[in-house]
């Protein structure tokens, strides 16, 4: 920790004065205050955040039922793996938040791994959990419903370890990949070895709508940050007509002040929406292992912002009414109504029984839950089931509300609307340790092995020094564009805006960039993908047979 905390050096080249651990108008020993001060304080919080996760997990465990220690093995080594995929997240992503404070010198790079990795730290506890489930619904549901399954575990241990793999990769070989990239394509992968384990055709394993919607976001962030940062650039040359904003940094000395307090506010923003954002994929895929390892524990939210059961079944006499108007012949449907709904929101395709199905199983989700005052008291054997029954029934509405001629207006849209928010909100939750986990593996992710990413960044782009006008610009879209996908619950790339958005501002400028690696990233940003799905597919089948 010491070592990290007090590095004062980043690898350059001969093209871009060297970054020092602070400015000239600080001695040594105040650096050296500094340094072992911010290492104290990042002790404290770490200890304190474990101290507070490892304590609540163990009050929440005391109420499992478990007459063995295999599925707390079990959940020992999922949750460090998927905690070591947020670490790696941390300095795989969270340099390019600080490449820019480090190359302008605004703050020192000890100083601005560990600012950076606090509000990372941050992002992660204010955030909602809606880019979370966003991840989650991307997975087959058969394996969301039988997460618990050796194929349930197979999915969530390949798709970490493969996303992990290609980061460790791509940094090793300083390419600013992206994360969140990576993990879409891991779970693209799972969902085409699911199915084809299955027997199905492959492209039956992956929800497409939802896979296009996030493909879109990941497709355009770089375009968004290359266009909104280069205009921007020009915008700021336009309206601020001071050259010494545009000027590369003499030698080692801070920027001015006022520059130089933009610079650390555009990164506190870019790191604090990327915790927000990045740090929710590692929350749903906890929560999947949570589900499946104690599901009597995990599977409902059991604590007092739960809704309860009278309200459930007074909503569920408004969905009635709602479905009625759609599907009014309910009664005839005969059939089992979890598999007739399995295979709409598996297939997408909506039969003259589908929306009967949804009725009868909302029904029976009401009738399992009349005569209980809250969830908490519901009989741990049933637990799982109604969990399963509420989410199909949520995705079910969800993906009725995407069809022209099944969408709901005026009364039955509200109660539809009241209705989900029930069953999300029933089984849609973060423990607050969770956030704490994952706050922390993010976090000292960021002030781990953030050099090669920030070199990258902050040297091989453009071909001169990246002044302060362009670092502001670049961190400014970033920081935007990260806030506004967090508020959609898409999952959007920090690397792809920040990196685009420094190529953006030094065409901009006329600068010129380093077309060597600009075609590694575009490699990097190809190959990404195809390869996430090739590596998370061989693990599947390979941890099938292991579990």
């Amino acid at each position: 920790m010491s070592q990290v905390l007090t590095s004062d050096r980043v690898s350059t080249t001969q093209a871009a004065p060297q970054p020092t651990l602070f400015d000239s108008r600080f001695n040594t020993q105040a650096n050296q205050r500094i340094a072992r001060l911010t290492g104290a304080f990042v002790c404290i919080v770490v200890l304190g955040g474990l101290i507070y996760a490892f304590s609540a997990l163990l009050a929440d465990l005391q109420g499992a039922h478990e007459r063995s220690w295999g599925p707390f093995i079990l959940l020992g080594v999922a949750l460090l793996i998927a905690l070591g995929f947020e670490f790696v997240n941390g300095f795989h992503d969270t340099a390019n938040a600080v490449a820019t404070v480090i190359y302008t010198h605004a703050l020192p790079p000890n100083i601005a791994v560990v600012w950076s990795g606090f509000f990372n730290f941050l992002g992660v506890l204010t955030s909602t959990g809606v880019v979370a489930f966003g991840i989650i619904s991307l997975l087959p549901v058969e394996l969301i419903l039988q997460v618990s399954s050796s194929a349930g575990f197979a999915m969530v241990f390949a798709l970490l370890v493969a996303a992990i793999m290609w980061n460790l990769g791509t940094w090793y070989f300083g390419l600013p990949a992206s994360s969140s990239h990576t993990l879409i394509g891991s779970i693209i992968g799972v969902g085409i070895a699911n199915a084809l384990n299955r027997g199905y055709d492959g492209t039956s394993g992956v929800d497409w709508v939802k896979a296009t919607e996030i493909g879109y976001a990941l497709l355009l962030s770089p375009l968004v940050g290359f266009g909104c940062a280069a205009a921007l650039f020009l915008l700021l040359k336009f309206m601020v007509r001071k050259p010494e904003l545009y000027q590369e940094p003499h030698g080692t000395m801070p920027p001015p002040l006022w520059i130089r307090a933009l610079l650390i506010f555009t990164c506190t923003g870019v790191s604090f929406a990327h915790g927000s954002n990045d740090g929710q994929k590692g929350m749903g895929l906890i929560m999947l292992i949570l589900i499946g390892t104690v599901p009597t524990v995990y599977a409902l939210n059991r604590t007092s912002d739960a809704p309860t059961p009278a309200a459930f079944v007074a909503a569920t006499m408004a969905l009635e009414q709602a479905l009625a108007e759609k599907s009014p012949n309910a009664a005839a449907f005969t059939g089992d109504p979890r598999l007739a709904t399995t295979a709409y929101v598996r297939d997408k395709e909506l039969s003259p029984e589908t929306i009967a199905a949804v009725r009868k199983l909302a029904a029976e989700i009401a009738g399992q839950l009349k005569g209980f005052n809250t969830l908490g008291h519901l009989p741990d054997e049933v637990v799982q089931n109604v969990r399963n029954d509420m989410y199909l029934t949520s995705e079910a509405l969800r993906l009725f509300g995407k069809l022209k001629h099944v969408s709901f207006s005026g009364d039955a849209a509200k109660a539809v609307s009241t209705y989900r928010g029930l069953l999300d909100s029933a089984t849609r939750f973060i423990p607050d340790w969770v956030k704490v986990v994952v706050a922390i593996a993010l976090g000292l992710g960021t002030m781990v092995g953030w050099k090669r990413i920030v070199v990258t960044v902050g040297e091989k782009i453009g071909k001169t020094h990246m002044s302060y006008g362009q670092g502001a610009s670049a961190e400014l879209v970033a920081m935007g564009t990260i806030f506004a996908a967090d508020h959609y619950g898409l999952p959007v790339s920090t690397t792809h805006v920040l990196s685009s958005g420094v190529a953006g501002t030094m065409a901009a400028n006329g600068s010129g960039l380093q077309m060597a690696t600009i075609r590694n990233l575009l490699l990097a940003w190809v190959l990404t993908l195809p390869c996430a799905i090739l590596l998370s597919m061989t693990l599947f089948f390979i941890f099938v047979r292991v579990f």
